[in-house]
């Protein structure tokens, strides 16, 4: 083992600088002492300059100055490096100019001639790369691989005479020698002339050179530090995977992923060699290992994509139970040399659905047209559908195989994001299941699968609506909790617009105040393309406002796909309309709606009810002081000061509404009641409730200055309610009622001194639930129910509860 050949490969841009070389000596300098083989590529955009000069060529172009700019690319390359100007360059150009003189004569460039000519930039890439290293103390020796690769065409591309290619090595291979450089992408036709491996060759020949010289191990070095989990450029907070099967790194690689081109490792696995990808910039970086198998128990290695897909769809009763229609299909696709990326057909065989390239869709519907043209005519088949416009997501990792589950996670994961799936493929091995959806909706498919599998935290754009007491609260307990939440739990919260009735700030960058400047007037169109637009996979939007208007439009968000969370009890208990299209819409697009905030601020009066409902329990009796803003006044009400100067203070301190009219009518108390209320089945309407409205009808439509003003005309009324309850041995409170297909009523009444109500603090909320297990000694649910904190922390207590039912932590597998 400790003898045997150690292949390095080092890419276009690994070699395209100076700096570059100088990179890959000081990482060879730990295998001085080993034996090891640098394959090269030619230097980054060489390769490309010579197929332009063949261009020029036949177009009848002059190609002097694209000569140049190649020989002074490399000469200020050699002289950057303290290199001799290269003997061989001028020499070499020379030929090539000779060789272009003569596809400017015919206007043809043959393939050999092609390759001839492309082969070049590796030849002069690696006789540098010799120089450089000999002059730095190593003592390598440069083989031309056209000297030994012998590959032949195959339908499947180049394939390599191993037997051949042995004996060819070895009669090239210089006596006693310990460190090579081979060029890559270059190799040799059995009858002996120069050929190039196609794209990706030079990644090829490092897995040839590994085989021929049978090689522990393949060290592929590039610009990035291994295998990524997704693509960075889609999804930010990517991770290096550390261990990869070939055939996972296959299905990545097909799926789009930048790994190794799957034909470019079929030498390495039939001889069970090791891949190791790493960076030049962090040579020493664990980077990635690619091989038989994986230590890694991680379901999901990868989320990947392709874009350029269409789908192709051929259905109808005909098909049904008629053999040889597949095969009809995929021949007629082959002859016309068209590739299937992915297949899906229905178990009764009544549709085939294929997925190829984009480019060649038009060729594909025309192809299939023809073949089933007779069924089309006698309607055995409704015809041939095409769709363009589709990407494909696939999710891959060998460990998925026989583990339950995986499926329905990333199925679960786009639909909570809204996204259609238009069709599915999983092939029996289990390595990888993808998913056919609209393009607009790849990158958000990636990213909701990444976090999902817990590959990434998990993200989602918020928009804050309203930013009063509530709102304002909201957004700073957002920003101060937000690095605890991405560090204990995972969970990215990123403030992506923030609005009210008269301003928005949109994007992350806009978040450090509250709207002061810019146009009047908000566009909600603008936030929501924002939340779309955004890195995060998942919208939700929060309600923080009591605007009407805004409730009346939470279900056409739910069925949009935003998630909704809202403290604005105006959606819930508006026409009963709103409340079922806002239970359709989560049911239908799989999004969440949180509204615990409606009722309690933050106390769990719904989910309490709920699990009541849940378990079988009978609702008898619902009783409850439901505002925390009518339970301070009352309790600090002493029939002796002015009960209209109490409202103002409450005002100034936050615990009333904007316009205290809004608890003081009993509107906001009979709207709680109300979603109460619907939550056990009742349709009642706010109009259908007995509400006492504790306003003057002659103070009920003047503006607020006005009121404000003007409340004291209704002291005497209050001290006068306040005297007759105490006189009784009793206090005063604002108390909801409802017995359910009975009564629902709403009023100040006055309660014994031991009543639960009466004994709470001064803004509590407290509901008392009489049940069929809770009768004699009912439920009570009690706490502040007033006031922005505890408003704002049930707010954002409904977003976490959304936010976690988006991810199932994979506990079993943290890491990989």
């Amino acid at each position: 083992m400790e003898n045997q050949w150690i292949v390095h490969k080092f890419g276009g841009s690994s070699v395209g600088t100076p700096d570059g070389f100088r990179r890959i000596e000081t990482l060879l300098s730990d295998y001085k002492d080993q034996r090891f083989a640098v394959v090269v590529s030619a230097l980054g955009g060489i390769t490309d300059q010579l197929y332009g000069l063949m261009e020029a060529a036949v177009a009848q172009h002059d190609v002097t100055s694209g000569i140049d700019a190649v020989r002074e690319r490399h000469q200020a390359h050699a002289a950057a490096l303290g290199l001799q100007p290269p003997e061989f360059l001028d020499s070499d150009l020379e030929d090539i100019k000779d060789l272009l003189r003569a596809v400017q004569l015919t206007r043809h460039a043959d393939q050999a001639l092609s390759d001839v000519i492309a082969g070049y930039g590796e030849r002069w890439s690696a006789r540098m790369m010799r120089d450089y290293l000999n002059d730095n103390g190593f003592g390598s020796h440069c083989l031309e691989a056209d000297r030994f690769i012998v590959a032949e065409d195959t339908g499947l591309g180049p394939e390599v005479d191993f037997a051949s290619s042995r004996t060819l090595l070895d009669n090239a291979m210089p006596e006693n020698c310990q460190q090579l450089v081979v060029t890559g992408f270059i190799a040799r036709r059995p009858d002996g002339r120069p050929r190039t491996l196609g794209r990706n060759g030079s990644d090829y020949s490092a897995s040839i050179m590994a085989r021929l010289l049978r090689a522990r191990e393949i060290h592929i070095w590039t610009d990035v530090p291994g295998v990524l989990s997704a693509d960075p450029r889609i999804v930010a907070a990517t991770r290096p995977v550390q261990t990869l099967t070939y055939d996972e790194a296959a299905e990545l690689a097909y799926f789009g992923a930048k790994v190794l081109h799957p034909k470019t490792m079929v030498p390495a696995i039939a001889k069970s060699i090791p891949i190791h990808i790493g960076s030049t910039h962090d040579p020493h970086a664990p980077g990635t290992w690619i091989g038989p198998e994986s230590q890694s128990t991680f379901a999901i290695k990868g989320i990947t994509s392709i874009n350029n897909v269409a789908l192709i769809n051929l259905e109808g009763a005909g098909l049904i139970g008629v053999p040889g229609t597949a095969r009809r299909v995929f021949s007629r696709l082959e002859l016309a040399q068209i590739s299937v990326v992915a297949i899906s057909q229905a178990s009764s065989e009544h549709s085939i659905c294929i997925a190829i390239d984009a480019s060649r869709v038009e060729d594909g519907e025309r192809v299939l047209r023809d073949e089933f043209a007779r069924e089309i005519a006698n309607g055995q088949v409704k015809g041939v559908r095409c769709e363009t416009d589709v990407a494909l997501v696939a999710v891959v990792g060998a460990a998925m195989a026989g583990q339950p589950g995986i499926a329905a996670r990333f199925f679960d994961a786009l639909t909570r994001c809204a996204i259609n799936i238009k069709a599915i493929a999983q092939g029996s091995s289990e390595k990888n299941i993808s998913a056919v959806v609209e393009k607009k909706d790849a990158d958000r498919a990636v990213r909701a699968a990444h976090s999902a599998f817990c590959l990434s935290r998990q993200k989602v754009s918020v928009a804050v609506l309203g930013t009063g007491n509530v709102g304002a609260e909201l957004i700073d307990q957002l920003k101060k909790q937000s690095g605890i939440l991405a560090e204990r739990m995972g969970i990215d919260l990123q403030i992506a617009a923030i609005a009210n009735t008269r301003k928005a700030w949109v994007g992350p960058d806009k978040t450090s105040a509250y709207p002061q400047d810019g146009a009047d007037g908000v566009d909600l169109h603008a936030i929501f393309a924002n939340l779309n637009n955004g890195e995060s996979p998942h919208r939700a939007i929060v309600d923080c406002s009591a605007s009407e208007q805004l409730a009346s439009q939470h279900a056409q968000w739910l069925a949009s796909g935003f998630h909704v969370v809202t403290a604005n009890k105006k959606a819930k208990a508006g026409p009963m309309e709103w409340y079922r299209a806002i239970a359709s819409a989560c049911q239908k697009a799989q999004t969440d709606y949180g509204f615990e905030a409606t009722v309690g601020a933050g106390l769990p009066i719904i989910g309490t009810l709920r699990d009541l409902i849940d378990t079988g329990d009978e609702i008898l009796e619902i009783e409850g002081m439901l505002s925390g803003t009518l339970a301070y006044l009352f309790n600090r009400y002493d029939g002796e000061s002015s009960f209209a100067k109490l409202v103002a203070g409450a005002l100034d301190e936050g615990y009333t509404e904007p316009d205290p009219r809004e608890d003081l009518s009993g509107m906001d108390v009979a709207r709680k009641l109300v979603i109460l209320a619907r939550e056990l089945g009742e349709t009642l309407e706010v109009d259908d409730i007995g509400v006492e409205n504790l306003v003057h009808e002659s103070l009920r439509e003047i503006d607020l200055a006005d009121y404000m003003k003007k409340m004291a005309t209704q002291d005497d009324e209050f001290a006068r309610r306040h005297s007759q309850a105490a006189a009784d041995g009793k206090v005063l409170r604002y108390v909801a009622r409802l017995i359910p297909g009975e009564s629902a009523q709403c009023s100040l009444a006055a309660l014994d001194r031991t009543h639960p109500f009466a004994l709470a603090s001064p803004t509590d909320n407290v509901v008392k639930f009489r049940t069929r297990r809770y009768d004699a000694n009912p439920l009570i649910v009690q706490g502040p129910g007033a006031g922005r904190e505890v408003t704002a922390a049930g707010v954002f207590g409904d977003l976490l509860r959304v936010v976690g039912a988006l991810r199932e932590v994979d506990r079993g597998s943290a890491s990989q």
